[in-house]
């Protein structure tokens, strides 16, 4: 069985950038249940990736929602479980398939996290048979979004990913990159993107030929029930931010107000993102990005259009109104 160590220490190659960190954190047993995965069907506008159980009452009002709104540019798959755990057993298999895919063929695989429930549902990764499987020393991971806050704080993205990932998974230290927590918001956005630049020019991360912004292999990334994703919040001038890598915010309307964010350029370059979201109090803003709905407002979440596929893991709660 592979092994991590308690604490990661972060490389000094670059001055400011990654600085070292060291910080135990104790570990929390993991629950698994075992449940039946639902099948669902979506108008031929969705790629639906098909299930051998039979077709529900849910998953037929899905196929007769209409859902049309695809950018044809992009693959744009979509998935429904009937429970949370069924969508970590098959998140885990997605995440393991591409982690070898681009180990393979570029010897590195860019990870990019977001915190919320989304690092629950990775839960399965850190078990057999990925855990032993999965060539974590391939891995390299971003944070698509943090909280200036210490690393142990309780609202740290880190430390949630440290408590319920990244602790449990030999990645090298060196290859997590969390933000400078000692700068203010601003100087911790422009050091992280000073980061980024440094990884694409020696050619960690990957830079997409069509936009110019760097080009991360797997983007996990939540969504809340407002329809945000990573720190771009409904109505925030920063949604139409297209110069930078990473920006700050210091009014989130979600506490704490100060936090780093990747801007949706960044985001849409990605070669593959997970959209993972769980619930009933997200059905709403499901129904509006993907099925037919009265509501006239455009959420952050219906921004997310990358350069490779996006697919979307939803449980039987967050597409009930489908």
């Amino acid at each position: 069985m592979a092994t991590a160590a308690s604490s990661l220490t972060f490389s000094t190659s670059l001055p400011k950038l990654c600085r070292p960190l060291s910080i135990s954190i104790t570990q929390l047993p993991q629950v698994s249940l075992n449940f039946k995965k639902l099948n669902c069907s979506i108008s031929s506008a969705l790629k639906i990736s098909r299930r051998t159980a039979a077709t529900t009452t849910k998953a037929s009002s899905m196929a007769s929602s209409g859902i049309t709104t695809v950018d044809q540019k992009n693959k744009k798959v979509v998935e429904v479980f009937d429970t949370e755990e069924e969508l970590a057993v098959s998140l885990a298999k997605y995440t393991a398939d591409l982690s070898d895919k681009f180990a393979k063929e570029r010897g590195s695989f860019t990870v990019v996290v977001s915190g919320g429930s989304l690092i629950k549902s990775l839960r399965k990764l850190v078990e057999a048979p990925y855990v032993d499987s999965i060539d974590w020393s391939k891995w390299h991971v971003f944070w698509v979004d943090e909280r200036v806050v210490p690393k142990d704080h309780p609202d740290s993205n880190y430390k949630l990913a440290f408590d319920g990932f990244l602790s449990k998974v030999p990645i090298p230290p060196g290859n997590v990159y969390a933000i400078n927590d000692a700068l203010s918001a601003e100087g911790a956005a422009d050091d992280y993107e000073t980061c980024l630049k440094h990884l694409v020019h020696t050619g960690v991360i990957n830079k997409s030929s069509v936009s110019g912004f760097p080009k991360f292999d797997l983007m996990l990334v939540g969504m809340g029930p407002d329809g945000h994703v990573a720190s771009l919040f409904p109505g925030h001038p920063l949604l139409k931010e297209n110069q930078k890598w990473v920006t700050h915010i210091t009014d989130s309307p979600k506490p704490p107000p100060g936090r780093i964010t990747f801007t949706f350029p960044v985001i849409n370059s990605s070669s593959y993102i997970a959209l993972v979201v769980c619930g009933a109090g997200k059905a709403s803003v499901v129904q509006t990005a993907l099925g037919k709905s009265q509501n006239s407002d455009v959420f952050p979440v219906q921004m997310v259009s990358p350069e490779g596929e996006l697919k979307w893991f939803l449980d039987r709660d967050a597409a009930s109104k489908l």
